[in-house]
């Protein structure tokens, strides 16, 4: 028989008898159920803003919402920001710009009359 030294009771245990008492608490789990984080359908009765009824199912709630042709959209505040502009290419401006200055110091000139 194997034994162990467990850190949480300071005692030696027997690997294939290991106590519950002593298994460690993992982060993010539950301590009543076996399963990590788990999300019930269930909540608080919420008035629906389109038809006036109260739910308690939240999966029934969106899909009257969706149903009337709407989105949910959550808090989440990276929608807020802005999308990134793309940088400036300034190589391609510098040719432009040489290629521009080029035609005018050739004489080449715009004609604005005949617009």
């Amino acid at each position: 028989m194997r034994e162990r030294y467990c850190r949480h009771c300071s005692n030696w245990h027997p690997v294939e008898a290991w106590p519950y008492e002593c298994y460690p608490v993992v982060e993010g789990r539950s301590d009543t159920f076996p399963v990590p984080n788990f999300i019930s359908d269930t909540t608080e009765p919420l008035e629906h803003p389109l038809t006036g009824k109260f739910y308690t199912s939240k999966r029934e709630f969106s899909r009257i919402t969706r149903e009337r042709g709407y989105e949910e959209v959550g808090n989440d505040p990276n929608r807020l920001k802005p999308a990134p502009k793309p940088k400036a290419d300034k190589q391609a401006i510098k040719e432009s710009v040489q290629k521009a200055a080029a035609r005018y110091n050739s004489g080449e000139r715009v004609n604005l009359s005949g617009r």
